[in-house]
């Protein structure tokens, strides 16, 4: 499943801090895990895509670095970014 216009806008409303936001870190988060489930999904069918498999472990990284930086800079953004993705940790 490819992000599509619009399922993109609906995940930058959910996960915006405020009017003209689209680019912090909570939106970038969740526009990543989306990216990330779908290429799992891929995965779980494609066994042997391994470009994919690489961009799926890039995404991943990227995530990571994001999630990181939230947690330094706002603890509690950090935990309800977790809460609301369902991403354990």
């Amino acid at each position: 499943m490819s992000l599509t216009k619009e399922r993109k806008q609906a995940l930058i409303e959910a996960y915006r801090r405020g009017e003209h936001d689209s680019g912090s870190p909570e939106v970038q988060i969740a526009l990543l895990t989306t990216r990330i489930n779908g290429l799992t999904e891929h995965l779980r069918v494609h066994r042997k895509d391994f470009a994919c498999r690489r961009s799926l472990l890039m995404l991943v990284g990227r995530r990571r670095r994001l999630l990181d930086y939230l947690k330094r800079i706002d603890p509690q953004r950090y935990l309800d970014i977790l809460r609301r993705l369902e991403l354990r940790k």
